[in-house]
């Protein structure tokens, strides 16, 4: 069982650990107005970056994923990220 722990550290910059049978531990940012893009607001910005988390750790392992980077990036790897965020939070 995978478990996934979100700490926010200062105004839109996460340490997100993720354990698994490796744990790994990641610095995300993310930007007010890309969370408001994601979630129209209904759900707090640590609730978009686990749900994040989960959408990746569905495509690829934990070890897998970058240690720093911006929440944004994601749709760069896998262009149903945003969809799929707004059809769950929307």
């Amino acid at each position: 069982m995978t478990t996934i722990k979100v700490e926010n550290l200062n105004d839109g910059t996460f340490r997100v650990t993720v354990a698994g049978q490796t744990t790994t531990e990641h610095r995300v940012t993310v930007s007010p107005a890309y969370h408001e893009k994601l979630t129209a607001g209904r759900v707090t910005t640590e609730e978009l970056v686990k749900a994040s988390f989960e959408f990746l750790l569905q495509r690829e392992p934990n070890t897998s994923i970058l240690r720093s980077f911006d929440l944004r990036v994601i749709a760069q790897y896998f262009p149903e990220y945003e969809k799929s965020l707004q059809g769950r939070f929307g």
